[in-house]
């Protein structure tokens, strides 16, 4: 069963990624860097976006146990989406016509790609080989992607560093479909395998490119690139790491590619949303 833990996992995502927003909307424009962070570490609402999120992961992970990294990634994509409720509800999140489109390109194409694609699982135990390469390429991208942002700047500097964090999560995630199978041997196996770190050190590259895209200011290219190269990178790995296959037999293949360019339509749609509100905090001493 992958549908439900997948579609589960991407509403833990999208609930706990609007509850970090709203706390961070609550915070003060003029405080930056690392007093930023822990003025954050200090809001309820953020911390309980984080716990969702860690709840999302399991599910993320239960799901990858059990189903093919491409067939994952797709249903987690589709927090972008299930996230749009929830803004609207918390954050003061405006749904325009062009954020209805995104979100309907990309659950369409995404329909489109599992359905007449059909994601299936290969080689369950990638080698080492196999990791090195991807690990290698994926590092070596992601550096050319921050030296090349480094030089730049605006939009240009929001996509780079935005694809470069995709490169990171991607490879977080593929990773984490082997991390499933490592959990059975126990503490010891955990802590004694190469893949955990890994998996920590691709998130946390992810993490660092991923907040140095949104700190140039350029919401939407950062978002955009994260998430499309998310997903791009995903089904590359599932197709060189871990084997796997699409259908693409009497015209199929054609309409997977379709699907696949209708939902990276719809995550650049889904970018350009307007900004939520700032959430209005009392000031001590402050008439109500």
């Amino acid at each position: 069963m992958v549908i439900l833990p997948g579609l589960l996992a991407a509403t833990g995502y999208a609930l706990g990624t609007v509850l970090q927003q709203k706390g961070a909307l609550q915070s003060e424009d003029t405080v930056t860097g690392w007093r930023f962070l822990v003025r954050l570490f200090r809001r309820p609402v953020w911390l309980l976006g984080g716990a969702v999120m860690a709840a999302g992961w399991v599910f993320q992970a239960l799901a990858l146990h059990a189903g093919s990294l491409m067939q994952v990634q797709c249903l987690i994509t589709l927090s972008l989406v299930i996230a749009l409720p929830f803004g609207a509800w918390l954050t003061a999140q405006r749904i325009t016509g062009s954020v209805w489109a995104g979100a309907a390109a990309l659950v369409v194409g995404i329909v489109l790609f599992l359905s007449l694609g059909s994601p299936q699982g290969g080689s369950g135990s990638p080698t080492s080989r196999d990791w090195w390469i991807a690990g290698g390429v994926s590092a070596g991208l992601a550096l050319v992607l921050a030296r090349f942002g480094a030089r730049r700047g605006g939009a240009v500097r929001a996509l780079a560093y935005g694809a470069g964090a995709g490169l990171g999560y991607g490879l977080a995630t593929a990773v984490t479909k082997v991390f499933t199978d490592i959990l059975g041997g126990g503490i010891l196996a955990v802590l004694g395998s190469w893949e955990t770190y890994l998996m920590i050190v691709a998130g946390a590259v992810g993490l660092a490119l991923n907040q140095s895209a949104l700190r140039t200011g350029a919401l939407a290219p950062a978002m955009a690139a994260t998430n499309a190269m998310t997903l791009l990178t995903c089904i590359v790995l599932g197709f060189t790491v871990f084997g796997e296959s699409i259908q693409h037999g009497g015209g199929q293949l054609v309409v997977v590619l379709v699907g696949l360019a209708l939902a990276l339509l719809g995550i650049t749609l889904l970018a350009v949303a307007p900004a939520a509100r700032p959430v209005d905090t009392p000031r001590v001493g402050a008439r109500p």
